[in-house]
């Protein structure tokens, strides 16, 4: 998860309370949150924000010392990340400018280097709970579990900072019960990380209603998440309401109008809402994943046919349709007997070895394809590149929730198990789109990585 820290937040006079902080010589971290939940409470004050940036920048074009942190959180609230980076480092070397930098790497989805940023200002004096249950938090986005467990035992285990950490350790540690016991003790404390979190959690489990809920909830719990509108729009998409997601998207991008997966989402919405919708197909195609997802199992087979199967890890028809009678006769005890077995089950179904490629086949020349549930089953390809961008987990790069439903069903863990995949596979998943295919094609692309070629 990346939580870009851009919030709505319901004030008397979210304009003047800006105003009172722009006056500030310098900014705090008290400042920062104060911002975060008035600056986007209304359009005409974000706007109003950036003309004031603007001016800042007119005055003092080479912020430097105690001003640099002021100018530098205000490109960051503008998602000017370069302009930001370049300000904050020139700005006095105190624990705030460390705070604002771990806030500046989180959003970019840098977790390694926001721990260590966020030690650097508990070093220099800013050892509070709040930056201690950022440092932790990061570091368990990093993928280190040891620093994350050491650093949370430095928070109060019964406040709300405590229960989301150990919440968020327990989820990407794969205990999925106490994450959720956590999360939801924490936000009976109106904690508004674990409560998107926990929403979040839910959302990738398929408990759509639920994580609605709690998105709906969180919209009313400062600071407000840009990925909270995000994935409420994804979900409000998915079931048609058009119309209530891209009023979140017009929020979110009325505030930051330079938000790229809002942009795209919003382009996808759009294209959504105007779509002819083909209802005899789409029946069609979700009985035929149904039939895709029937286990191997279900049918009476001979016991040396299982037995290769589960070898191979054939687990269902999906499986079986994606491999060739040439693979099955290659496996070792594999006969002309077990094959026969295996191509009538497949023919009462309307099926047969090798569909799968021969479909994305034609895919590949013609530009179509046919829509197919993938197994779990799947071994990628060898994938070249370097081992610490290969190993580095999904779980640490910002994907949308649709995304991450799709990695998580088909139990795509890292980097290189994605860039093992082709585009065909991803495109045949239930609800994913070219939008999400273009977020993934594009984070594979930042690490130097592509999709396997069919």
């Amino acid at each position: 998860m990346t939580e870009n820290n851009q919030a709505t937040a319901v004030a008397e006079d979210p304009a003047k309370v800006v105003d009172g902080i722009i006056k500030k010589d310098s900014w705090t971290s008290d400042d920062y949150n104060e911002l975060l939940c008035q600056l986007y409470a209304m359009g005409d004050a974000a706007d109003k924000f950036r003309t004031i940036v603007n001016d800042m920048e007119t005055a003092n074009p080479n912020p430097a010392g105690a001003a640099a942190i002021k100018i530098g959180v205000s490109r960051l609230l503008c998602s000017r990340f370069d302009d930001a980076l370049k300000a904050l480092n020139a700005a006095t070397e105190n624990a705030e400018k460390y705070y604002f930098l771990g806030i500046y790497y989180q959003a970019l989805s840098k977790y390694a280097d926001a721990a260590k940023v966020f030690a650097k200002a508990i070093q220099k004096g800013k050892d509070t709970q709040e930056v201690q249950m950022l440092c932790a938090e990061s570091m368990a986005l990093s993928g280190d579990m040891s620093a994350a467990k050491s650093t949370a035992k430095k928070i109060d285990s019964a406040s709300a900072d405590g229960l989301y950490i150990k919440g968020l350790i327990a989820e990407l540690e794969g205990f999925s019960q106490e994450a959720f016991d956590a999360y939801d003790d924490a936000v009976e404390m109106d904690h508004s990380r674990a409560m998107f979190r926990l929403a979040y959690f839910l959302d990738l489990r398929g408990n759509d209603e639920e994580a609605m809920d709690l998105y709906q909830a969180c919209l009313s719990c400062p600071p407000v998440y840009c990925n909270t509108l995000l994935n409420l729009a994804i979900l409000y998409e998915d079931q048609g309401k058009y119309d209530d997601a891209i009023r979140l998207l017009n929020d979110l991008l009325m505030n930051n109008p330079s938000h790229p997966r809002a942009k795209l989402y919003m382009r996808d919405v759009c294209a959504s809402k105007d779509m002819f919708y083909d209802e005899d197909k789409a029946r069609r195609i979700a009985k035929r994943n149904a039939v895709l997802d029937i286990p191997v199992t279900d049918f009476e087979l001979s016991v040396r046919a299982r037995n290769c199967l589960k070898k191979m890890n054939i687990i269902t028809l999906g499986d079986l349709v994606r491999t060739s009678e040439a693979e099955l006769l290659g496996y070792k005890n594999f006969g002309e007997t077990s094959l026969r077995e295996i191509k009538e089950m497949l023919t009462a179904k309307g099926l047969r070895l090798g569909q799968a490629l021969e479909e994305a086949q034609e895919y590949n020349t013609a530009g179509t394809y046919t829509s197919f549930s993938m197994g779990d089953g799947y071994v990628g390809t060898a994938v070249e590149g370097d081992d610490s961008v290969l190993s580095r987990t999904i779980e640490s790069i910002e994907f949308s929730v649709r995304s991450r439903r799709v990695l998580e069903q088909l139990g795509i863990r890292t980097l290189g198990e994605l860039a093992a995949r082709s585009e065909i596979e991803l495109m045949s998943q239930k609800n994913f789109g070219q939008t999400s295919l273009n977020e993934m094609k594009q984070k594979l692309t930042e690490f130097g990585l592509e999709f396997r070629k069919v």
